[in-house]
This record gives structure tokens, sequence and C-alpha cells, in this order.
């Protein structure tokens, strides 16, 4: 436990991939003694897994979209949550702020830098966001999860930070353990999930694919799949005409255990996917989604693809026979899916939320304690501009 405790104030967006290591964060932080607000919206406040102890602030978010009418109604929204933002952290006192991308963190970053609180940024995807892109100039430390994050100025590398991306605590807990045992007679335990509302592609794609496998390889899947609710059916009709064993579901509580359980993922390649299969070792056939705003999927594919961890296949070329392709290059041949999942464990960064912690506690000048203006090390007009706008 550190020796002073502070206080931080984390800003995400809505979804599981910001939410995910800030969770993680919080713990680690709260571990060291620390206390620790969330900054999100309502969607953020109702994620699973977020801690108990971790208090939650809805805040206002405006969407600009690309239709200029809604425009004013969007900057009205960054407005009240940056003026929200300030009243929090009149209260709250934060030694610094970090934000992890999202609509929903943009006003309380803005609100932060303005008033001179030291300030922190969090890059899931190999991809700089649009949020963290607008604020990186203005930050004090940009964190990263990949070495190679595009969209990145080059300008601002003295401040990036290397830390990787923080997964949950459940998930990290499965680095230590070995890789299934797998042999050319013993069953291939195959994983299959589209992110948090499934994909239909997958769902078309998969069973097909397995049925196309070589009779010595297919006949021993055993597979379990996430499904939307609206496919679940006909996907368990292809498996039985197929005759392959497979556990459908559309959401799986126990996701962690059955990724320690499988042999080979087939999905998506969102941030928080890629960081569980790193921290864990798991071989990966990844289809990146072709709409992910700046093909930050693709992008985060490449260190896995390039170390022999994960095989890549665009929304466009993955039909049934091209997976089936994959998977024979990658899973028949014991030795060759194991040396792939050893190579997939070497991308982790295990030490992920530990590191983004040791950066976060750099910042912010002197512990600040309850008595403590959370501008003490700002700027005079800094320190002006949080009594002004709070108050506003």
């Amino acid at each position: 436990m550190t020796a002073v405790s502070r206080h931080f104030v984390l800003a995400a967006g809505g979804t599981g991939g910001h939410l995910i290591p800030a969770f993680a964060l919080a713990i680690e932080l709260e571990a060291r003694g620390h206390h620790v607000a969330l900054i999100t919206d309502d969607r953020g406040s109702r994620l699973p897994g977020r801690p108990h102890t971790l208090v939650s602030h809805i805040l206002p978010a405006g969407r600009f979209g690309k239709n200029p009418l809604h425009w004013p109604r969007g900057i009205e929204a960054v407005l009240e949550g940056r003026r929200m933002a300030l009243r929090l952290f009149e209260s709250f006192q934060p030694s610094a702020v970090i934000g992890f991308g999202g609509y929903p963190a943009f006003p309380a970053l803005w609100a932060a830098t303005g008033a001179g609180i030291p300030s922190v940024i969090h890059e899931q995807n190999a991809v700089l966001g649009r949020v963290n892109r607008f604020l990186a100039g203005r930050v004090n430390a940009i964190a990263t999860s990949y070495d190679q994050v595009d969209r990145l100025n080059d300008k601002l590398t003295p401040k990036v930070h290397l830390v990787g991306n923080p997964v949950r605590a459940e998930v990290l807990a499965l680095r230590d353990r070995p890789f299934p045992a797998f042999s050319s007679e013993g069953l291939l335990r195959v994983l299959v999930t589209g992110g948090s509302q499934g994909a239909n592609v997958l769902s078309q794609v998969v069973p097909d694919g397995l049925a196309m496998l070589p009779p010595a390889l297919r006949g021993r899947l055993q597979v379990t799949q996430q499904c939307r609710p609206e496919d679940i059916d006909a996907v368990r009709n292809r498996y039985a005409a197929h005759d392959i064993p497979a556990e459908l579901g559309t959401y799986f509580e126990d996701m962690a255990s059955r990724l320690a359980d499988s042999h080979l993922f087939i999905g998506r390649a969102g941030a928080s996917t890629v960081a569980e299969l790193t921290a864990v070792g798991r071989p990966a056939i990844l289809v990146p989604l072709p709409i992910a705003t700046d093909d930050h999927q693709a992008a985060n594919t490449r260190e896995m693809c390039a170390a022999g961890g994960a095989r890549m296949i665009r929304q466009d070329r993955f039909t049934p026979v091209e997976l089936a392709k994959q998977i024979q290059a990658i899973a028949m041949n014991p030795a060759t899916l194991a040396t792939a999942a050893h190579a997939a464990w070497n991308c982790g960064h295990a030490s992920a939320a530990a590191d983004l912690a040791d950066l976060v506690e750099s910042f912010g000048g002197a512990p600040m304690m309850d008595v403590i203006s959370p501008a003490a090390n700002a700027s005079t007009a800094g320190r002006e501009a949080l009594a002004r706008d709070a108050g506003a």
C-alpha cells in the first residue's frame, strides 16, 4: 500500500473496451490505498464488472455525428459535462484525471487540462481514437497498449509510455497456467465469440467451415459459440446437421474459464479480446469488424499475427473454405498449435495495470489530501478557471 492516499478520477466511454481497463486500474489504485471515482455515461454505469467500491458519476457527453444540425446539441452537452466535471473535481480533489477514450471521457479531460490538473490518456487500440487524438497534445502522458499506434503524432513521442491493456483479474490469473494438453487424438476445443453483441457472420461461416475440416480433425471438435438470440436456432441446426458437438449461448458469465479450457479462438479483434488472448496465450483466427473506426480492429491484429500467435481474415474473405484452410494451418499439428499459443503469450502485458498505476502515480506533484486544493500544482490561471467554471 502506498504511504499517502491520493484521489484519482477515471473517465471512460460506456463500452467494455473502454471500461474494462478502467476497472482494472481502479482496483490496482485502490489496492495501493488511493480513492478512485469514475466518470462515464448511463450505459457505462450499468456495465457488469464494476468494482463495488468504485462510485460512478454520469455526465452528459455530446455526440456530433455527420449531421451539422445535431452539433449545437452536442456542444451544449459537452459544456454541461465540463461544468459538472469541474464541480466534481472541486469536491473530490483529484491528483490526476485518467481518460480511456470514448465521448463520455472528453468533458472530464477537457475540464482537467483547462484547470491545470495532471491528466493521462490510455489508448486500448493500435489506432489512436478520436477523443484521445483530440486530447493527446494537451495531456501530460499517453499510455499505449501497442508499440505501434497509428494516428499518433510523432511529436508526442516523448510523453508516450507503452504499458499494455489491463485485463480482468480472473483472466490475468490464467496467465501462469499451461496451455491445455492437445494431441493428435485429443479433443480440439474451439471458442467462438463476436463481441458483446455477437456477430452474424460468425454464425453463418464458422459451422460450415468447421465441417470442411479433414475427418481426423473434425471428429475431435468441441465447440463453444456465442450467438445473437436471433441466430442461435439456425446455428444449432447447422452444427446438428454436421454432427459437430457445440454448446451455444447468447452470453457466458464464465467466459474466463471457457477461455482457459480452449485451444483455439475464432472471433473479432477488439482491444479487450486481443489483450485477453495474449494475457492467457491462446492462438486465434481473428476477423476484424469491417466498420470499426479507422479500421482499428485490423490494426489490433498486427502484433499478434507477426509473432505467429494469430491469423487474420478480412470479413470479405471470411468464407467456410478460407476458415477451414487457416484452421488446418494452425491446428493440424499439435506442436504448431502449442507454438502459436506461446507466441500469443509472449505478446501479453501481464503488468499492464500495475505499470499504468505507476505512471498515474508519477503525476500530480505533492500528494493530495482531503484539505488540499486539486489544483495545488496548477498554474494561477488554471486555479482561477477551476473556481470560476465550477460555480457556473
